[in-house]
């Protein structure tokens, strides 16, 4: 399978876990200031690191289903970014998932593009360090919200957000490998 396609595959295995998360919370992480989302990936990737270092868990989950969150945290970061957060849930499940799959599509594409000028380098890299890169995405992500957003030379919340979801889609594809 071709890398787009093993892109998309992880993407939608994501996204049904976001759906069947919609069905039992609903939209209930509108209320999340993007603050909030990076704090929970942040939760996340650390869980991620314990485990590769420990080599159990002593709850019942695995590295595998906090890639998946960490995608579907990404995506809402995206949209509490574009939508701004609100004190009343405000959008219905099916405008939550036409909001995934916008978000969703516009990490295939980065990743597509990378990928090419990259020439599919991940591939070659352990899942450990998509680990590590995600925390330390996570941390510029919280040094930049510490300035309001705002950044001199660098890339914004945003494009820290989509390559966070995009090294969890290579560490999902290299776990079911």
């Amino acid at each position: 399978m071709e890398t787009a396609e093993q892109f998309k595959f992880e993407m939608n295995k994501c996204r049904e876990v976001f759906s069947k998360k919609l069905y039992d919370y609903g939209p209930s992480w509108r209320i999340l200031r993007p603050q909030s989302v990076t704090d929970q990936i942040l939760i996340k990737a650390k869980r991620i690191r314990s485990l590769e270092i420990k080599g159990t868990a002593l709850v019942d989950e695995g590295i595998y289903p906090e890639f998946q969150a960490i995608v579907n945290y990404g995506i809402v970061g995206l949209i509490q970014l574009e939508l701004g957060f609100v004190d009343v849930v405000d959008m219905t499940a099916d405008e939550a998932m036409k909001h995934y799959d916008q978000f969703a599509d516009m990490a295939l594409q980065l990743m597509l593009k990378k990928n090419h000028d990259y020439d599919e380098a991940w591939r070659s890299m352990r899942i450990s360090s998509y680990t590590d890169f995600i925390l330390t995405k996570v941390n510029r992500t919280k040094e930049i919200e510490g300035h309001d957003g705002k950044t001199l030379v660098s890339e914004g919340i945003d494009a820290n957000y989509l390559d966070m979801i995009n090294y969890s889609v290579f560490g999902l594809i290299k776990l079911d490998e």
